[in-house]
């Protein structure tokens, strides 16, 4: 069942811009710079949602000279997707079994 961290990340992530971010960094680490170009956000709107993702847990930071890298964290998505494929099987079994409370 999903709890009420696992419905945190689900808000987190339910922003379009924040999931254009993750997306982005499932496939390569950027910097602020490259996110910008790529989501054509303001500075300071991008900065904003990626402190938000920072304090979710999702992404991680790497400071390189004068910029901040930022790597999405695979094991929080794999969990939220393991979380979902579990309620998943869940219903799968309860619709096999005809599963439905009586009415009063």
């Amino acid at each position: 069942m999903l709890t009420s961290v696992d419905t945190d990340l689900l808000r987190v992530l339910a922003d379009p811009l924040r999931l254009q971010i993750v997306t982005l960094l499932a496939k390569e680490t950027l910097c602020t710079t490259h996110l910008i170009e790529e989501t054509g956000a303001r500075q300071t709107n991008l900065s904003n949602h990626l402190k938000v993702l920072r304090e979710a847990g999702i992404v991680e930071t790497e400071p390189c000279g004068r910029f901040t890298y930022y790597r999405l964290k695979p094991d929080v998505i794999a969990s939220l997707a393991g979380q979902f494929a579990d309620l998943a099987e869940t219903a799968r079994a309860t619709a096999e079994n005809n599963t439905k409370r009586s009415c009063p």
